[in-house]
């Protein structure tokens, strides 16, 4: 059970009510009183904090008893999720202090023309003395944000914070959340292209589907800065990663396996495009309207068009249930709740199931684990999480350090590749496919595998020092 910790104000009037009332009444709705705080102690009337540590079905109930409470006014609740949320998540920091007028007039006015006359004779030089160097906006719309669907730029602020500290703090990344208040296309990528001259990468996040996909092609082909959209690419990536490993555990070649895709969007897409390049030939996308299939017409999504027209889809028309029998390997960024048991015993021997929807995957994993050769979900609290985490960070990293001008499908797979060479042989096992988020070489192996692609394919314009 999820436990939370909450901090409830409360106003307490001791002729009505005593202390006492209180923490009776936390405690039979299964609240846990971790610490008191007066902040205001008056005869008449005194004001608490009080910090409880409670199961978050239950946190409603311990709101509701205090609000009922006679003597009590329940001023503000709060919880740490909350708390730490406050001002935002992230700052800007000066990289050395202004100390005197000498200092003040090498980083401002006047010592500074020389370095925008530089910049301006060789706009290159922007990457050595700007902060274009290590910066990359993290870009929304906020029309699909994770569970919670399209609720506007102002709502997905704290998502894009977030995005931009796990940049700093897993790669050295200097990220900027920018979130923009508007659903037109053009004007996005007008936008976009406008503000790019002080950034070295644009990473898209939460941007709804199929706009993504015009998105961030027309900003791949205007721009000369590389430009990734996470929600399609790092889930792909991490997906590609973990079959590669899945498939050494099942002892399966990954030309030989037969893939079931569910949920044709930005992530199924880019996943799609990523199994191909990996070398499999029996690929079978499904949507709500069923298996998109080789041969077929579907003029209302390009992307599923272009689907249609690779030799590696099969012609079996029918539901997921439908062609979900005997494949090897089901791979579902869609809905939960929508397989079962039987549903997975129809597939291959030692078949691989990657359940991503979130926060309820496709098949509850207790459900499917007796069941599959290997189990992964988008979730912490079970093994094997799917997690775009993995990604991002060493992609940039990489990027920015050759001066990437793209990331393009070697580049992906490469990162792929690196991430799952991370587990090693002796580490591979059935629960424990993927590395964690936090194991420090996840970023070095994916920047080491970003830049030699780089330099391979002819879009690195730098060779770092370590590379020479």
């Amino acid at each position: 059970m999820s436990h939370t910790s909450i901090v409830l104000r409360v106003e307490l009037f001791h002729e009505t009510t005593t202390f006492g009332d209180v923490a009776s009444a936390i405690s039979k709705a299964s609240g846990d009183i971790t610490s008191i705080d007066v902040i205001r102690a008056g005869k008449e009337s005194s004001i608490r904090d009080i910090t409880v540590d409670v199961a978050e079905s239950n946190e409603s109930s311990v709101i509701d008893s205090l609000s009922k409470l006679n003597g009590i006014k329940l001023i503000n609740v709060s919880d740490r999720t909350f708390l730490v949320h406050l001002g935002g998540k992230i700052t800007t920091q000066p990289t050395l202090p202004i100390k005197n007028r000498e200092d003040l007039s090498r980083v401002y006015t006047p010592g500074v023309a020389k370095v925008c006359t530089a910049i301006h004779e060789n706009p290159k030089k922007a990457f050595s003395l700007t902060i274009k160097r290590n910066t990359v906006a993290v870009i929304t719309d906020g029309t699909a944000v994770l569970g919670l669907g399209d609720i506007g730029p102002h709502a997905a602020a704290p998502v894009m914070e977030g995005k931009a500290m796990l940049f700093k703090q897993l790669a050295g990344v200097d990220a900027f959340p920018i979130c923009l208040d508007t659903k037109d296309t053009e004007e996005i990528i007008r936008t976009i292209k406008a503000i790019s001259p002080i950034f070295g990468g644009i990473n898209l996040e939460d941007i709804s589907s199929p706009r993504c996909f015009e998105i961030e092609k027309r900003l791949g082909d205007e721009l000369d800065i590389p430009v990734f959209h996470d929600d399609q690419h790092g889930t792909a990536v991490v997906v590609i990663a973990g079959l590669l490993n899945a498939l050494k555990v099942v002892g399966k070649r990954i030309d030989q396996i037969r893939v079931v895709v569910n949920g044709i969007g930005a992530a199924g897409v880019s996943i799609c495009k990523m199994l191909l390049g990996s070398g499999v030939t029996r690929l079978v996308p499904v949507d709500r309207e069923g298996a998109i299939v080789r041969g077929g017409t579907y003029s209302h999504h390009p992307m599923w068009q272009w689907l249609s027209e690779q030799p590696q889809v099969e012609t079996t028309e029918g539901t997921l249930k439908d062609v979900l029998k005997g494949a090897d390997v089901f791979i579902g960024v869609s809905r939960g709740g929508i397989l079962n048991a039987q549903d997975i015993q129809m597939m291959a021997s030692d078949s691989i199931v990657f359940a991503m929807a979130n926060p309820k995957p496709e098949i509850d994993p207790e459900e499917a684990l007796p069941h599959v050769g290997v189990f992964a979900t988008g979730r912490s609290d079970y093994p094997n999480q799917i997690n775009n985490v993995l990604v991002f960070p060493g992609i940039f990293r990489g990027a920015l350090d050759c001066r990437a001008k793209s990331i393009n499908e070697p580049m992906k797979l490469a990162a792929a590749r690196a991430i799952a060479a991370v587990v090693t042989e002796a580490e591979l096992n059935k629960h424990y496919i993927i590395p964690s988020i936090f194991n420090e070489r996840v970023v070095t192996n994916v920047r080491k595998g970003i830049i030699e692609a780089a330099i391979l394919t002819g879009v690195a314009r730098r060779i770092p020092p370590d590379f020479r």
